[in-house]
């Protein structure tokens, strides 16, 4: 059996280990699936991802001890590059030889298992790298998929880019969001929200049930920044949705 982790929400821990983790990521072909680190000597190198996936994903993130079978087909790679398609054994052995794993990451084009999860547990928040590896130093890009809002700083960082345009206001992006009319239309509407949601989140609660799973999908991670019962409500039935399409 081959030891990976998996770095989820602190929030969705229980059900990790009550059911498995779904195949909600997309690998470079558009397959659905988990990814993972190689469990390596380096604990910080095992956990590199902590802090860029924070963020993308709001709260406490917590490590996902999985165990998977030797053959289990993945793909590995450093992120943004084309990946090897190997076995799990393979990758992670390939992750342990690599001098500077740091960007590389195990995909798993399929759910994992409830049998296969051994475990949650808490992780250091501040571990890992942020933007990419080395980035200390470098002149930070300005655009919107590597600063988000909230990030420290980045409001003066935007306003000295000679690219800069003030964002569209939450007014602007709601108005768009209803004048979308195809799926690709409003999941993009939906991504530029973003940060930006504030308010009931009853204003989305028209899309819950929205034919298109890409829709479904962006719309269950903007909900993330809506706080309330409601937009609990709206996760559990986007969620409850998914795992019956699944099963």
């Amino acid at each position: 059996m081959t030891r990976l982790v998996h770095i989820g929400r602190q929030r969705d821990a229980a059900r990790f280990t009550r059911g498995g983790i779904a195949a909600r990521s997309r690998g470079r072909s558009g397959v659905r699936g988990v990814y993972a680190m190689a469990t390596l000597p380096d604990y910080t190198l095992t956990h590199q991802w902590v802090r860029e996936l924070r963020r993308w994903h709001p709260g406490v993130l917590v490590a996902v001890d999985l165990r998977i079978p030797d053959d289990t087909p993945v793909t590995v790679g450093r992120y943004g590059r084309e990946p090897w398609e190997r076995t799990a054994a393979e990758a992670a052995g390939l992750l342990r030889e690599i001098a500077d794993p740091r960007g590389y990451e195990i995909f798993i084009p399929r759910a994992i298992t409830p049998a296969e999860v051994r475990g949650t547990r808490a992780v250091p928040q501040g571990i890992g790298w942020r933007y990419l590896p080395d980035a200390h130093g470098r002149e930070p890009c300005t655009c919107m998929g590597c600063l988000q809002p909230g990030t420290p700083g980045v409001a003066g960082l935007r306003r000295r880019s000679p690219d800069f345009e003030p964002s569209p206001r939450k007014p602007e992006l709601m108005a768009g969001l209803r004048a979308a009319s195809s799926p690709e239309e409003i999941a993009y509407a939906l991504r530029l929200l973003g940060g930006r949601s504030r308010g009931a989140a009853e204003e989305l609660a028209y899309l819950v049930d929205h034919p298109d799973a890409d829709v479904r999908e962006a719309l269950h991670f903007v909900l993330d920044n809506y706080r309330g019962r409601t937009a609990r409500r709206l996760q559990e039935h986007l969620v409850a949705r998914y795992e019956a399409e699944q099963a």
